[in-house]
């Protein structure tokens, strides 16, 4: 658990997701985090989280896409020491790699492989910034599973 209220509040969001398959009811209290936090113009760690978690509620890839660039662009404002402050166990680098990784699956969806392949380069150049926990590793996994995806078309 972090130290910050809204993160928690961003990570029973997440529970109800994805430890109860309870999509639609995530993305209302997505939705109503995000109006509270000021939207785009919020704490730029909340906007990340919350957007980087909402996108994974989103019906249309579209939808999706809109919010995982959202979470790249607060990504971009943060500091570790903001992330730090907050009890977040990774550095601003590494969230870089799982939000690229996204970015990647949604650009591979909708048809457009040359922008799915710079965004998998551009995670595989912050690969090193995880650890090797689970966390890491899920990432490590989706990387691969996504270049043999592309590999294959």
């Amino acid at each position: 658990m972090s130290t910050d209220p809204t993160l928690d509040r961003i990570g029973q969001a997440v529970e109800l997701h994805h430890g109860r398959g309870e999509r639609a009811a995530a993305r209302d209290a997505f939705a109503e985090i995000w109006a509270e936090i000021g939207g785009e113009q919020g704490d730029p760690l909340h906007v990340c989280v919350l957007a980087h978690s909402m996108a994974d509620v989103q019906d249309d890839v579209r939808a999706e896409l809109v919010w995982d660039l959202r979470a790249l662009a607060a990504a971009d404002l943060l500091s570790d020491d903001r992330v730090a402050r907050a009890g977040v166990p990774l550095s601003v680098a590494g969230l870089y790699p799982s939000l690229h990784l996204n970015l990647a699956d949604c650009y591979h969806r909708l048809g457009d492989p040359d922008r799915a392949r710079d965004h998998l380069e551009r995670a595989r150049a912050g690969i090193d910034a995880l650890g090797d926990d689970g966390y890491g590793q899920l990432i490590k996994t989706g990387l691969d599973r996504l270049t043999r995806r592309l590999a294959a078309e």
